[in-house]
Parts: C-alpha cells; sequence; structure tokens
C-alpha cells in the first residue's frame, strides 16, 4: 500500500485518483499508524514552506516520516512543495526543513536579459534526464510534465540531480537519493508521462 501523507497540503485526491488508475492500492492518511504500515510514502504539497513544516509539526508528523523514511529506508516521492520540504532549509520561510537532503529550495532569479519572464513558472517543460534511475523510465518520447513553482531545489550534491528542466536558467526538476525521490513537477497533472513515473515508484 502506498500512503499519500496529508498534512493539509496538496493535491491528494487527484495523487490517489492516478494510483488508482495504475492499480496501486492507496490511502490519504495523517495516521502516524498507516505511515507505519504502508509499502512506499508520497509527500504531495502545493502552498507555502512554512506551512508546510508547520502542518507537519503541528499533525505529529515529522518524527514517524523520520523513522519511517531514515531508519527504515522506505521508499518515498516528495511532489512539488514536498519535494522541497525534503531540503535543508527555503529562501521562502525561515524554519528548517526536513533536511533529507542536502540541499536548499531558492527562488527563481533570472539574468538581466531574461527578467521579462513569469514567475510562477507554469506549464508543460520538457525534461532533461541526467543519469539512469528507476523513477524515470521507460518513456517511449521525450517525458513532458506540469510545473507549478516560484522555488526550485538547489542541491549541494550535485548526484543526487536525476533530471533538469528550463526556465530562463536550467533548473532541478528530479532528484533521488537512495530511498528518497522528489519532482518539482506534478505527475498528478502530468498525463501519460505523469503515470508512468506513478507506474516507476509503485513498481521499486
Amino acid at each position: 500500500m502506498i500512503a499519500i501523507v496529508d498534512y493539509g497540503m496538496g493535491n491528494l485526491g487527484s495523487v490517489r485518483n492516478m494510483l488508482k488508475k495504475i492499480g496501486a492500492e492507496a490511502c490519504i492518511s495523517a495516521d502516524p499508524g498507516d505511515i507505519a504500515r504502508a509499502d512506499k510514502l508520497i509527500l504531495p504539497g502545493v502552498g507555502a514552506f512554512d506551512n508546510g513544516m508547520q502542518n507537519l509539526s503541528s499533525r505529529g508528523l515529522i518524527d514517524i516520516l523520520n523513522e519511517e523514511v531514515l531508519n527504515q529506508k522506505k521508499p518515498i516521492l516528495g511532489i512539488c512543495l514536498g519535494a522541497q520540504l525534503l531540503t535543508r532549509r527555503s529562501e521562502e520561510g525561515t524554519l528548517p526543513g526536513l533536511g533529507w537532503l542536502n540541499a536548499e529550495t531558492i527562488r527563481f532569479s533570472f539574468p538581466d536579459e531574461k527578467n521579462h519572464l513569469k514567475i510562477p513558472h507554469m506549464g508543460w517543460n520538457e525534461i532533461t534526464i541526467k543519469r539512469n534511475n528507476s523513477l524515470l523510465c521507460g518513456f517511449e518520447e521525450t517525458p513532458r510534465f506540469y510545473f507549478v513553482h516560484s522555488y526550485h531545489l538547489h542541491c549541494l550534491d550535485q548526484e543526487d540531480i536525476i533530471a533538469t528542466s528550463a526556465h530562463g536558467i536550467e533548473f532541478t526538476a528530479a532528484v533521488n537519493r537512495g530511498n528518497i525521490w522528489g519532482t518539482q513537477f506534478h505527475p498528478e497533472k502530468s498525463h501519460k508521462f505523469g503515470l508512468k513515473v506513478l507506474i516507476n515508484f509503485a513498481d521499486l
């Protein structure tokens, strides 16, 4: 079973519907027991960094997530804000992140000649896969995903980056370290390409 972590922020129903479409058993829950019993976890998210960390803390979810992900090595997929919460900190707020990745979350900053570009970055973009990875494999054509974000991950360990995309600058689109995965894009909004990512995650 895949537990979709409910901390009050994210497209929970959309993620569950996509998992249902691929035949994966899933639940939406903030119950530490469900998180402990699950085979895999998804941490979705839409909104501000500090709100996300405050909600995880107020619902008593940080300790159980640390136990299951860091100690039990349970696979987890962070989506959009959920991926940003995996980092140490964000320019968007003051609270520390989960710190599972040696990374920080930074706001888009463009060179002068590209200052006309809009923030948030919103819409469909192709990704460039940087290294072979079980999450981003099996595509029959160049994969394209749906993005909505003003901030992106800055990885201090470059080997954690498994895909990039571009909006004025090249930015990190997906990461992986051990049992921890994150995507800046929304697989649940990305049709056949997102469906393939979720199939790959379910099959890990």
